[in-house]
């Protein structure tokens, strides 16, 4: 579904992504780990069209998408979680999942499957966004990015701030979505084991390299844990 080849970053002088390359398969959960600091935001964002790719391309499917905008992104079937989540505080639950509409016809309704996932949201459809707790708004960010029925879904850190029990619902559904086969989920995460309950492959970047690659079921052997601990 996704492929990046030789992307590289630069932010001013400093050379910040170094020929990243990976694939993140159609019913897979691709997980890219690393300490903070190492650059893991960088490349979805350049996924995304919210920062410039210097060299290197994205194709996604049988699209080359290095240098299309953002809204072409998502209307080709790109869902994106931001770090820190980025709901609109002032709109209710409701409104927020049907920003996540935008590339749909007018009318279009919400979903009943994200009301499965995220049972709470149902619950708080009129609530104002920024009246949710941090987990609620992680789930609520996650429904609106689901809403359209991406392709491919990426996640920036998804579990940051989060109590365990959202934890456990939040891995609950990425694991469902990747059962049904119809999505590639590209996951970037720091918790541990998190990413190694979810991950059928693993990236490890350090100093805006990947330095390790290799199945998930291989990520203790491999010794993924020590390198996020050096």
């Amino acid at each position: 579904m996704l492929t990046v080849d030789h992307l590289n970053q630069y932010y001013g002088g400093s050379h910040i992504l170094r020929d990243i390359a990976f694939d993140a398969p159609t019913g897979k959960v691709t997980t890219l780990l690393g300490r903070n600091g190492v650059g893991k935001s960088t490349p979805l964002k350049c996924l995304m069209g919210l920062v410039p790719t210097r060299s290197g391309a994205i194709r996604f499917g049988e699209q080359d998408i290095t240098h299309a905008p953002s809204h072409e992104r998502v209307r080709a079937g790109i869902g994106y979680v931001p770090q820190g989540r980025e709901i609109f505080p002032r709109l209710t639950v409701e409104e927020n999942l049907r920003m996540g509409l935008a590339t749909r016809p007018g009318g279009t309704k919400i979903p009943e499957q994200i009301f499965d996932m995220f049972p709470v949201l149902k619950q708080m459809l009129r609530r104002r966004g920024g009246d949710l707790s941090g987990g609620q708004q992680q789930q609520l960010a996650i429904g609106r990015a689901l809403v359209f029925g991406p392709k491919l879904l990426i996640l920036d850190e998804p579990t940051e701030g989060i109590q365990p029990s959202i934890i456990k619902d939040i891995e609950r559904v990425i694991r469902a979505l990747a059962a049904e086969g119809s999505m590639a989920i590209l996951l970037v995460e720091q918790y541990y084991d998190f990413a190694q309950s979810l991950a059928d492959q693993y990236l490890v970047m350090e100093r805006g390299e990947i330095v390790r690659r290799g199945a998930g079921s291989d990520m203790e052997k491999d010794g993924v844990l020590e390198l996020l601990s050096v």
